[in-house]
C-alpha cells in the first residue's frame, strides 16, 4: 500500500486535502478506508496504472478511420472496435465494458488456446495476485450473453479447472477473427 496527500483547489473554493492510496487487494482497501475514516476524502485504487488513468489524461482520440468491411467469403467476421469498445458481427454490434473488451481481445489473440485463470488475471486485470475464478466467470457470463445476442457462432468455452478458450462451432479454425 502507498499513500500521498494532495491539496486540490476547486474554482472559487479553498484547497482541501485528498488522500490517495494504492492497495492491491480489496481487503487492504477496506482496512485502509477504516483506518483513515473521517481524516480526509479518500481515493482508493488497485494499481498505479489505474491511478495514472485517473490523473493523467490520455492522448486525444484520433479521428476514426472509415469503416471498411473486411469479410470472409461468407461474411462472418467477429471484430472488436477499440475506439468505441463494441463487438461487431454481420453488421450488428454490442457495447462492451472495459473488462469485457480486454477479455475478448485477449481470447481473440490466440483462438483455441486455453487461457488459464492466472494468465487472464495478469493480462486483463493486470494483477497476478488475484486468486479464484468468480471474477473471470462473471465477465465470461456477460460476454457469452452479448455474443449470443449478436447471433455469432463464436463462443467462450470453459476448460474445467484451467480457464477458457474462444471457439467457433461452425468453423473450428477461427481464421476470420481479428481484434481491431
Amino acid at each position: 500500500m502507498t499513500g500521498a496527500d494532495v491539496d486540490l483547489t476547486t474554482a472559487g473554493q479553498q484547497a482541501f486535502p485528498l488522500l490517495i492510496a494504492v492497495a492491491a487487494t480489496p481487503e487492504e482497501r477496506i482496512r485502509l478506508a477504516e483506518l483513515v475514516d473521517d481524516v480526509a476524502p479518500l481515493l482508493l485504487v488497485s494499481s498505479l496504472d489505474e491511478l495514472r488513468k485517473l490523473l493523467v489524461p490520455g492522448p486525444p482520440p484520433e479521428p476514426p478511420e472509415p469503416a471498411i468491411a473486411e469479410q470472409s467469403s461468407d461474411g462472418d467476421v467477429l471484430t472488436i472496435d477499440r475506439m468505441r469498445s463494441v463487438a461487431q458481427w454481420r453488421g450488428r454490434e454490442v457495447q462492451l465494458t472495459e473488462l469485457e473488451h480486454d477479455l475478448l481481445t485477449r481470447l481473440m489473440t490466440s483462438p483455441l488456446r486455453v487461457w488459464t485463470y492466472d494468465a487472464l488475471h495478469q493480462t486483463v486485470w493486470h494483477n497476478r495476485h488475484l486468486r479464484g475464478t468468480a471474477n473471470v466467470h462473471s465477465v465470461v457470463k456477460r460476454l457469452r450473453r452479448k455474443l449470443d445476442d449478436l447471433g455469432t457462432t463464436v463462443t467462450i468455452d470453459a476448460v474445467r479447472g484451467i480457464g477458457f478458450r474462444l471457439t467457433d462451432h461452425q468453423r473450428p479454425a477461427i481464421t476470420s477473427l481479428r481484434a481491431g
